[in-house]
């Protein structure tokens, strides 16, 4: 079993920037692939940003590529998201969600298998 708490959301402005963390326990948090997702008002849970087990490898969704980073501390049993140029259609409860490493990406829900949960992000315009 793996716990995951999640942290930093907040109300910003557009075009300001926000740091979420994602605190993990209960097993070797380096044999665990992360993800961040997202679920706006009214809308389904969305992929958002996945890192692998190293944190060699990342990917992200076209909405936030160029703006978000997702990083990793093994060490801390953290993960990060970064959002910088925060829009308001980025307004959404963040969840982040682990599933044991394995090769590639996981882009669904379905495939973590662990889940926080969430931290409100509100990005007024």
């Amino acid at each position: 079993q793996v716990q995951l708490v999640e942290s930093g959301g907040g109300l910003v402005q557009a075009g300001g920037s926000l740091r979420l963390s994602c605190k993990a326990s209960g097993r070797t948090f380096s044999n665990y692939a992360m993800g961040w997702f997202r679920q706006g008002p009214g809308k389904e849970r969305e992929f958002v940003a996945a890192i692998s087990w190293s944190g060699a490898n990342t990917a992200y969704a076209d909405s936030v590529k160029g703006r978000f980073t997702i990083s990793r501390d093994n060490a801390k049993n953290m993960v990060y998201l970064q959002m910088n140029s925060l829009k308001p259609e980025d307004t959404a409860v963040y969840y982040c969600a682990a599933r044991p490493a394995r090769p590639g990406f996981a882009y669904q829900i379905r495939e973590y298998d662990y889940w926080g949960q969430g931290t409100q992000v509100t990005v007024s315009s």
